[in-house]
């Protein structure tokens, strides 16, 4: 190929498709904030197809559009890679950083890709989503669980006969902890 940086350029612009698609199905709202030429970023936004973009944006206040954004009652994941974005992934509810960003940058953000590749950030954010609902999940388990052995193990229905054991109270417990862990377990099932 006469042009080998043609093929890599192609290729982190299809993922950025996908990547942004993905999101939308998500129901996530993807901006772009940057300091470029407005004419450009419009062109650029349109071609992705972004919700919305914010152009000629100075590096000292790229912090406070994130908080505009963030005003509107919206949760903010900014990703960045320079010195000068730094302070916008700390004012996100969630930076993410590129590893072969600057230090300041990796230093500042709450997550840190290896790779400069957009579909990247998709994972991350499905990863969390299916993490959070296993915790809430296993949070419902363990609380109607405990709901209905606690009062069993402290003698409830003593009155009607039924007395739970020490030792039936503890393989309860047991199970309820397995159970949980069973459960979390299933999160690397999910692809």
């Amino acid at each position: 190929m006469r042009y080998p940086w043609a093929r890599v350029i192609g290729t982190r612009r299809r993922r950025s498709y996908q990547a942004i698609d993905i999101l939308k199905a998500l129901n996530i709202r993807c901006m772009m904030l940057t300091g470029d030429n407005k004419a450009t970023d419009k062109w650029a936004s349109d071609q992705v197809g972004l919700d919305e973009y914010f152009a000629e944006v100075l590096p000292q206040d790229k912090a406070a559009k994130v908080k505009e954004v963030q005003s509107r009652s919206v949760l903010v994941a900014m990703t960045g890679d320079g010195v000068n974005d730094a302070p916008v992934l700390a004012q996100a509810d969630l930076g993410i950083a590129i590893g072969a960003g600057s230090d300041v940058a990796v230093e500042t953000a709450d997550v840190i890709l290896v790779q400069s590749n957009p579909l990247d950030v998709v994972a991350i954010l499905k990863l969390s989503r299916t993490t959070y609902l296993k915790m809430i999940q296993n949070l419902f388990w363990a609380t109607g669980h405990n709901a209905v052995a606690i009062p069993l193990a402290a003698g409830a229905l003593h009155a009607l006969g039924v007395l739970l054991t020490p030792a039936l109270g503890a393989v309860l417990m047991l199970a309820s902890t397995v159970i949980v862990a069973i459960n979390t377990r299933l999160l690397r099932l999910k692809k």
